[in-house]
Parts: structure tokens; C-alpha cells; sequence
């Protein structure tokens, strides 16, 4: 995200879209910057024209975002995520662009090999959390949880839960029968914006969260109930049975498993440590 917003020095609007979760940029910044043009508008019209496939999608993959005008003013301007932006950027014949191009040919072919044998992706992921500055033992964890939450969201699938909003508001049900708080009430807790909120999680966390989504997998196998009204049912049994369990714990310490802690400071300490090392 960061190499999109600035490029070569150059500044590209953004502007991050709550409801998708997605950062969005100006079409118009990229073209300019990509091809030296001075006049984006027109070459965008031209681009259109010779790609056919992109202008038939064109409101898809560019929807109007409001963000700031060159004038300063906040109005709708053509953006689009990455996912759109590295589509536009396949159609500029830019030796700017191939960069962006080649990249985007070296992640489909490693998306390709992790289809081919899945424990590359895990082992990805792993190097990725490595880098942030986890220790081993919570990336096994984290890793340990992500298999539970994709065996649930398999179950979902198979018992008529297709939508992606479907899938936020039966998680949302789990985490509220689990902690009490719903995801978006937890990262609150933790001083988190756009962050992971299981990123952020510490070992009791990561556990009762994995128990509540393990128990609706659970549950769902067992009841087999059958589209969102009733997996919805079946999501906050799961979460109170890592509920139940959570408050039996803080009756017996005495303490809270619900923690404001968070990983950005421990994760920017070391990138400054990885920095002044080069």
C-alpha cells in the first residue's frame, strides 16, 4: 500500500472505505504518474477504448469514491483498490508499469504453487508474521487458529452461508458470546483501527477465541443447520461455550482475559531495529 500511495516521490490520493476495508486510490494520480501524460482524462478515454475488457467493467473496477479534488474540494473521483488498480495498470504500456506488472506476475504464480501445495502458503504467512517481530511460539498459535477459523467458514459454506456480510455478523456473534464484545468493539479496547484484530491477540485471547469458532464447527457438524437464521443460532452456542469458560476463569484468578495490549509498538520497534541494522 505504502509503494501505491507514494511512487516515485509522487503523491497518489487514498482514501480507506470502512465498509470494505480496502484503500482506494485515484485512477487519476497512478495515469498521470505512469505515463508522464498531461492530460490523465484523455488518456484514460484512450485506454478504454483500446481495452474492451476493462471498459465493460469499467464502473466495476472504478466505482466514484469521495476523496480530495485537485482543487482542494472533497468531491467523487474514479478510484480504485488494488485489486482495480493493478487491472488499469496491465493496459498502460508504461516501462513505468512494469514494475507493478511483474509483481503482479510473480504473486499469481506463487498463488498458483500454493494451490498446488497449500504449505507454502502457510509457511508464507509464517515468514510474513517472522518479519513483523512475533515470536515462534504465538505464530504457531496464530497459525493454529487461522486452520480452526477456515475449518468453520468450510462448515459455513456447506450449510448455505455464502455472503460476506453473512460471515462478519455470525463472527460478530461468536466474539460477542465469547468476550462480550464484538470485533469491532474489541479493537476499540485495543486501540486498533484497521489492524487484525486477531493479530493483536495474546495467548488466553487467541485461545478462547479458537475455542469459540472450534465449537460452532462443532455444533454446526453436529445440528447441521441450514442457511443464516439458524447458523446464527448455532454461532452464539459456540461462542458461549468459550463464554462460559472465560468467565469460570476470571472467577478463579480474579482477572480479565479482555486486554487493551496491543503488537504496534513491539512491531514498529522492530522495523526500526531491522532499519538501522542495513
Amino acid at each position: 500500500m505504502a509503494n501505491i500511495k507514494l511512487f516515485e516521490n509522487k503523491q497518489v490520493r487514498s482514501v480507506w472505505v470502512e465498509a470494505e476495508e480496502k484503500w482506494y486510490f485515484s485512477v487519476q494520480d497512478v495515469v498521470e504518474i505512469l505515463t508522464g501524460t498531461v492530460d490523465a482524462k484523455d488518456y484514460i478515454k484512450k485506454m478504454r477504448k483500446r481495452d474492451d475488457a476493462l471498459n465493460s467493467n469499467w464502473g466495476t473496477i472504478c466505482p466514484l469514491v469521495e476523496m480530495k479534488a485537485t482543487d482542494g474540494k472533497m468531491r467523487k473521483i474514479q478510484a480504485a483498490n488494488a485489486q482495480g488498480l493493478l487491472r488499469i495498470i496491465q493496459s498502460i504500456p508504461s516501462p513505468k508499469a512494469e514494475p507493478f506488472k511483474f509483481w503482479l506476475a510473480q504473486v499469481g504464480s506463487d498463488r498458483l504453487d500454493e494451490i498446488e501445495n497449500p504449505e507454502l502458503a502457510m509457511q508464507r504467512t509464517r515468514e510474513l508474521y517472522k518479519l513483523k517481530g512475533y515470536s515462534d511460539d504465538w505464530i504457531e498459535r496464530r497459525m493454529r487458529s487461522i486452520a480452526i477459523r477456515e475449518e468453520l467458514t468450510d462448515e459455513w459454506n456447506k450449510h448455505g452461508v455464502k455472503e460476506r456480510r453473512e460471515y462478519a455478523i455470525l463472527t460478530a456473534e461468536i466474539s460477542k458470546a465469547t468476550f462480550g464484545l464484538t470485533p469491532s468493539e474489541y479493537k476499540k479496547v485495543k486501540g486498533l483501527k484497521r489492524e487484525n484484530l486477531r493479530d493483536h491477540m495474546n495467548d488466553l485471547e487467541l485461545l478462547f477465541s479458537m475455542l469459540g469458532e472450534a465449537s460452532t464447527t462443532e455444533i454446526v457438524k453436529t445440528h447441521n443447520p441450514n442457511g443464516f437464521v439458524e447458523n446464527k443460532k448455532a454461532a452464539i452456542r459456540g461462542g458461549k461455550v468459550a463464554g462460559d469458560a472465560r468467565k469460570a476463569l476470571e472467577l478463579e484468578t480474579g482477572g480479565k482475559v479482555v486486554s487493551s495490549g496491543n503488537y504496534l509498538r513491539s512491531t514498529k520497534e522492530q522495523k526500526k531495529i531491522k532499519s538501522s541494522k542495513k
